[in-house]
This record gives structure tokens, sequence and C-alpha cells, in this order.
């Protein structure tokens, strides 16, 4: 996300295109409507969705704790997001891009830099365009699914310690109140956070020259913000991570009473990243790892209307540790395996700990090869499918990603998009893979 919004001949252009791509699928989509039900078919109601987040395609997130430490010297993001899929402009495009795949539920985040950019200074003009976004969806059949924080926050509150600070419930559930006030009416779904738990999920699998160079970056970042401790709830030092875990359950208890207090009928909860745990032989250390990484998490979300469960992989533990990938499995863009069943059981797992509804708020693939997406997406849905045969209530799936983004330190390499964006012109165009979930979506069925 970065520099200069320009509502140019790029951005006409990137209209254009999607606008185009849309009148094709519906053309593919309303034939795939008169398929004949099969019997994987899912409860009448049942979300269909993509996702994106505010910074990974919005562009220009300047007063965000996350641009700052794209731009700090030295630092450990791959490039900065700069302009990214110039979704601020063209949110629009992307509403009736998922409304000509077929789906009927979007999910974006809110950008608190751009709603509070200063303390308790409020954005009317910014409160206005998430508002419009929101609105936007309905009259395109689009279900919103809004996530008030992804990840990034003001630079004032990283720079006040983010959530290693006492008083983060406090500011965080101050932005829910007003950002809830004023464009929740039309809000489906609203988590507090996305994966809060992530840091704790890759605690062990960072290399320790990796985790000394973010250690190097953050202090640099706090020297440019004339502050003793700049902490993103991304990017923080293993010290850190401990201290973040109380005050960040406090505050999503804190967001979620204020978002209630705004619209007592909106379903509120919190996304979580999960993989599927696999115990390996006796003494597996799988459910200590549980414990570790989702614990706290699942207690604090019994009390929500809701879990969200975002999961891309399966892991294996022995009484030692990780377990290889098996040999011969279907790598992502990274070398890890895609195991289509790992959706299933990851949801099955955050049901039996909460007793909540779950909603599937990601999934999906990093991988230059869209036909691995293309044949994950209905195997992980029928297996999916299974589970809710079992019992396992669950609201509906969304995909990540809609579009292909920035991927934090990893930058644009990571391909997660249904649809492709050049980086020049913004066009978005779909992959074979958007289609295979549209047509699952408009017959409701695997």
């Amino acid at each position: 996300m970065t520099a200069r919004l320009t509502m140019d001949r790029r951005a006409l252009l990137a209209g254009a295109g999607a606008l185009a791509a849309a009148l094709t699928l519906d053309r593919a989509g309303a034939a795939a409507q008169d398929v004949v039900r099969r019997p994987g078919a899912f409860p009448p109601g049942f979300l269909w969705g993509a996702a994106t987040a505010g910074h990974q395609v919005e562009g220009n997130n300047t007063a965000s704790d996350l641009w700052l430490l794209e731009h700090t010297t030295p630092t450990v993001f791959a490039e900065p997001s700069g302009d990214a899929d110039n979704s601020f402009a063209l949110w629009a495009t992307d509403l009736d891009l998922a409304r000509a795949l077929g789906l009927n539920t979007y999910r974006f985040s809110l950008e608190w830099a751009r709603i509070e950019p200063e303390p308790g200074a409020f954005s009317r003009a910014m409160l206005d365009h998430y508002k419009a976004v929101v609105d936007g969806c309905r009259p395109r059949g689009l279900t919103p699914v809004v996530t008030f924080n992804h990840f990034t926050a003001p630079r004032w509150f990283a720079a006040r310690g983010g959530f290693t600070n006492r008083e983060a419930p406090d500011l965080f559930a101050r932005f829910c109140d007003r950002a809830a006030r004023h464009l929740a009416g039309n809000v489906g779904y609203a988590l507090t956070f996305n994966e809060p738990n992530i840091l704790r999920l890759l605690r062990g699998l960072l290399p320790p020259q990796l985790l000394d160079a973010q250690r190097a970056m953050l202090a640099a970042a706090a020297r440019a913000a004339g502050t003793p401790k700049f902490v993103a709830a991304n990017a923080a030092t293993p010290e850190d991570v401990e201290a973040m875990l109380p005050i960040m359950v406090a505050a999503h208890k804190a967001g979620r009473a204020a978002i209630k207090a705004a619209r007592g009928d909106l379903p509120v909860g919190v996304s979580l990243a999960m993989t599927d745990d696999e115990a390996a032989g006796p003494n597996s250390l799988r459910d200590a790892k549980r414990a570790e990484v989702y614990g706290a998490w699942l207690e604090a979300a019994r009390g929500d209307d809701f879990l969200g469960v975002q999961n891309y992989e399966r892991v294996r533990w022995d009484a030692n540790g990780r377990l290889p990938a098996p040999a011969g499995a279907v790598r992502n863009w990274s070398g890890a395996e895609v195991y289509a069943p790992s959706l299933a059981g990851a949801v099955r797992y955050a049901h039996q700990a909460t007793g909540v509804p779950i909603l599937v708020t990601e999934h999906g693939v990093g991988t230059d090869d869209d036909a691995i997406r293309a044949a994950l997406i209905p195997a992980a849905l029928a297996e999916l499918r299974k589970a809710m045969d079992d019992g396992v209530p669950v609201k509906g799936y969304v995909h990540w990603s809609l579009l292909d983004n920035y991927e934090w330190v990893f930058g644009f390499r990571p391909k997660f998009g249904l649809c492709s964006v050049d980086r020049t012109t913004f066009a978005r165009t779909p992959k074979p893979s958007a289609a295979v979930l549209g047509a699952i979506a408009r017959r409701n069925a695997v």
C-alpha cells in the first residue's frame, strides 16, 4: 500500500477490464445455474465469498504502522506495498467482480489508520468511504463480512507499544465504537481481529536470522517514530508475543462489546489461523501445541456468535515435533504441503473446542499454478460438506483471496488470488479457479 492515489487512465483500464470479465462470467454463470443440484448440496443461505484486506489491496496506507516498517532501513519486507491493487479507488470494481464470479459474500477490512490517523481524530470522509463499500455490497447481492482490524493499525498506536500497551483494549474499543455506529447497519458479520494468534503459530518456524532482522527493523521504526517501543500485530519481538496475548484477548472482548452496543443483532467473532493438527505416534506434541497456539483464543471465542477459521495446511506432530510433508505431496509456492482435507479437520476441531458456529473466513493456496487451486477448492469443499453432515454448523466459505495482492514480508511474489492483477493498469483477470468456485457457489453444491 503506498504513495499516490491516482484515478487516471490506469484505473479506467482496470475497471473496463474487470467489467468485461464480469460479463463473460455472468454468461457462464447463467449456464451453471441450470445444472441439476447434486447430493453434496449446502444449506440454503450458505455464504460463498472471497476476501481481501485493506492494506494488502487498497494502496497508499501511509498513516499505518506497516507503511513505516516497509520503508524503514533495515526492513524485512521484500518490497513496499505501494499502490497495491489500487482497491481504495477500485472498490466498486472489486464488488462487481465478486458478483460476476457468482459469489454472494465479500469480506474486507477497515483501515484503522485511515479512520483515526491521529489519536481521537476520526475522519468522517474515511468512515463514509467504508460505509459506501458496505452499502455497495447489498444491491449486488453480496453479504458484507467486515474485519475491524486486519493486522495493521495507526502508526501512533504502534508507537505506543501496540498491543503490548495496557491502554490498547480501550483504544481499540473506541475505534470499534466509532466505526460500528457509522457503518454497521448493513454489515452481515463482523470480525474484531484477523488471526491475532499468527505470531504464536509462527513461533519456532522463523529462522533466527529473520528474527534478528525483524528486531533491528522494529528498533529502527521506534527511532523514526521517536518512541522506545514500536510493535505491530504481525511484527513483534518474541518476548512481546506473550505480553500481547492477554491484552489482545481483552481488546477483542472490548471491541466485541462496542460493536454489539452499536448494533446488538450483528454477529461478531474473531478469526484464527488454524492448521489441521494431526497426532502421529505415541506422546505426540499435538495437544500441547494446540493449547499454546489456540488455547486462550478458543476460550475467548466461546462467548462469540461464531468463530472464523483460516486454514491453509495440515501439520503432523510426533513426540519430537513437527514432521515433514509426505514424499510426493503437492506443494505450494513455499514448499509446504497442499492437503485438501485440512480445512475440514481444522473446522471440526474449532467447533469441538468452542461449541460455536464456524465461518470459514480464509482458505486457499499460494501458487503460480492455478490448476492446483482449481483442484483444491472442490476437494476441500467436499470434505467440509462431510463435516457439516456430521453436525458441524458452518455458515459459509470465504476464499483467500479475490485478488493477487500484497503478502506482507513476501511482497507481491505469492499468488493467492482467484483473479490476477496487472501491476501497471490494475486490470483484474479471473483465473480458471474463479470459475470453479463460482460454479459451486451458483448451484450451492460441490
